[in-house]
């Protein structure tokens, strides 16, 4: 299969800090199907602000891209009446699929007493690695991917358990992150696109919750080795599929680590 590349790529340099990290889109190949209409649920998420009805009940609208929702019906063409809404339904319609890859940083320092001193070791410089790969395509960093506490675990664990202040910082950033990143493609796209986030274990364990609507509490249930792979799929109806979860496969057994 033949892939034009037209990539950008964002990486962070440090593990535990400052600076976060965003591989963004490359379009390629020729859109694909999942524009299939679906049931709506009137039920927003849970982390929206409202209760759902129970479990199971998917959102199709939870990137608030589903076409109806994007139009204003009181703005109908009088003398067309329902005729138009048809077209402009397709006007607002998804055509192509967006493969998101979650790639978590490589082995770190611990012994840091500092965000700042907790850098890569020599292991593997992940962002440094993969851009030899793929030589032309430029970086872009972003704050809102830096590792921090999205939200409370539960069950709870005894061995991590921050301040309820960094709860309330860390996790508005990680979920504007998921926000801006994390939602179906642009109508105006016209093919399938790969993306690369390379990021941070507990942004990448909340992003995979959210995106498949499981309930966000349990993110810290998830576990990820360094340099792991996670592949989401997000379709031009919306639905989302996990591919992968913290696949290291192509890694030799001591090359894995989970610090």
């Amino acid at each position: 299969m033949a892939f034009r590349q037209a990539l950008q790529l964002a990486a962070c340099g440090l593990a535990g800090g400052s600076a976060a990290v965003l591989f963004s889109a490359v379009a390629v190949g020729k859109p694909r199907g999942g524009g299939d209409a679906e049931p709506r649920s009137a039920e927003p998420p849970a982390w929206a602000g409202s209760v759902r009805t129970g479990p199971g009940v998917w959102d199709p609208n939870w990137d608030r891209r589903e076409p109806l929702a994007l139009i204003n019906l009181r703005k109908r063409n009088v003398e067309s009446g329902e005729e138009e809404l048809p077209s402009r339904l397709d006007h607002y319609k998804a055509k192509a699929t967006r493969h998101i890859f979650l790639i978590r940083h490589s082995q770190y320092h611990l012994d840091g007493s500092l965000e700042k001193d907790r850098t890569l070791t020599p292991l593997v410089e992940t962002t440094d690695i993969i851009s030899k790969h793929l030589p032309g395509v430029s970086r872009v960093s972003t704050d809102l991917l830096r590792e921090g506490a999205p939200i409370e675990p539960d069950p709870p664990v005894s061995h991590w358990k921050p301040e309820a202040v960094q709860y309330y910082e860390d996790g508005a950033r990680i979920e504007a992150a998921f926000r801006n990143y994390i939602h179906r493609a642009d109508a105006k796209q016209e093919e399938d696109s790969y993306e690369i986030f390379i990021c941070h274990a507990n942004v990448i364990r909340y992003i995979v919750c959210r995106a498949l609507q499981f309930p966000p509490e349990g993110w810290l249930r998830l576990s990820l080795n360094n340099g792991s792979i996670t592949h989401l799929v997000i379709r031009p109806s919306g639905r989302v599929a996990l591919r992968t979860l913290g696949d290291t496969g192509f890694m030799p057994p001591d090359k894995i680590t989970r610090s």
